[in-house]
């Protein structure tokens, strides 16, 4: 079959790097409870989160990545480099589990705070070690926090067959994903976790986000530039904004709450995150097509200083995502045995953040080396003694 989709122009789009070091923030901050830091992120405007955001871009740049090179040398190929990719993620959850349940079992037995371990859902691994580990293994058990990855490793795991439909047949591919995320919600669709229970992400609604994002790569964003540049779905779009902000701000504020009719606040309360309700899906929408609208790839602002860290921390995306999540649990541990002030919470914050910073520096300073190394010559080694 011809080839459909519309690849971009080769060249790294800060745009992407950016939101997605955002994301990473987000992430970090949201997963630790009782800190005021985490009001600067979007979930506590509206509907979507880090973690939309998150599975959005990792649907782009997968697309734009694998798809030029299935294009250019087939399926074969472009196969095989998406699951070495899938490997790589997960020998990072391997590493992130093992990392992740030392933590909260070392600090719950070295503190005597054993609520810590059910909390965090790590107290199987105590009564049970093996079968747990087994499990962790095929990604059925997860601690709290640890769900986002296995998510990704699963669909990126099933998007060479995704791809090769959707560089030929982009707009039908993008159909089916719609029809299997509202199949899903219809009969419950979901995969099982352990010891009990589902998936906190189900895959077969989040695949949307992610087939969206490929789309969106692959031309999508072109065939809908109209419906972008269209003034109505600018007030159209702040009007839906406005709406879930109010919404969203609801159920902190006890005042605003008796301004919204009961029904129509049970209809968005509890936020279906698991199964990425229709309204969450809605709302990441619209932020994605204003964005698009009102940051061009050209702005000049991306290269200012300010921005470069957030930019650092997306293009280090995998390595800040996996520290993050190990520092959240140390920054919620610390907020959970000091008194939690007001100084104490910013403080941690800004230290996570720090290093999350310093970890995408070193990695791209790492990857620059490492380039050089290849460039050059190796050094006579008698004119380097």
């Amino acid at each position: 079959m011809e080839i459909k989709a519309i690849l971009p122009p080769k060249g790294r789009d800060l745009r992407l790097d950016l939101l997605r070091g955002f994301a990473n923030w987000a992430i970090f901050l949201n997963h630790m409870p009782n800190n005021v830091v985490n009001w600067i992120t979007t979930r506590n405007y509206g509907f979507s989160d880090g973690a939309d955001l998150f599975v959005f871009i990792s649907g782009y740049t997968a697309a734009i990545v694998f798809g030029r090179m299935m294009r250019d040398y087939g399926f074969l190929i472009g196969a095989t480099r998406l699951w070495r990719r899938v490997w790589q993620l997960n020998l990072a959850h391997v590493m992130l589990f093992v990392v992740y349940v030392a933590a909260v079992g070392y600090f719950a037995r070295r503190f005597r705070f054993d609520a810590i371990l059910h909390e965090y859902n790590v107290a199987r691994m105590i009564d049970q070690p093996f079968e747990t580990l087994i499990e962790s293994l095929l990604l059925r058990f997860k601690p709290l926090n640890l769900d986002v990855l296995p998510l990704y490793i699963v669909l990126m795991a099933l998007f060479p067959f995704v791809l090769w439909i959707m560089l030929r047949r982009p707009g039908l591919t993008i159909l089916g994903s719609l029809a299997l995320y509202l199949a899903a919600r219809r009969f419950g669709w979901n995969l099982a976790a352990y010891p009990e229970g589902s998936w906190y992400f189900n895959p077969f609604c989040w695949q949307l986000l992610f087939c969206l994002g490929a789309w969106a790569a692959l031309g999508g964003q072109i065939r809908v530039g109209p419906v972008i540049e269209a003034r109505g779905t600018v007030y159209v779009g702040f009007a839906y904004l406005v709406f879930a902000l109010v919404l969203t701000l609801a159920e902190p504020f006890q005042g605003l709450r008796e301004l919204i009719p009961q029904g129509l606040y049970d209809a968005f309360h509890p936020n279906d995150k698991t199964n990425l309700a229709p309204y969450r899906a809605l709302h990441f929408l619209v932020l994605a097509l204003l964005v698009t609208r009102f940051l061009p790839k050209d702005w000049k602002g991306l290269e200012w200083p300010m921005f470069d860290p957030l930019i650092k921390c997306g293009q280090q995306s995998l390595r800040v995502f996996c520290v993050g999540i190990v520092l959240s649990f140390l920054g919620y541990f610390l907020l959970s045995i000091s008194h939690g002030t007001l100084l104490v919470q910013l403080a941690i914050s800004v230290a996570g953040i720090g290093i999350l910073c310093g970890i995408a520096y070193y990695g791209d300073w790492s990857k620059n080396v490492d380039k050089l190394i290849k460039r050059s010559p190796p050094m006579d080694r008698a004119a380097g003694s």
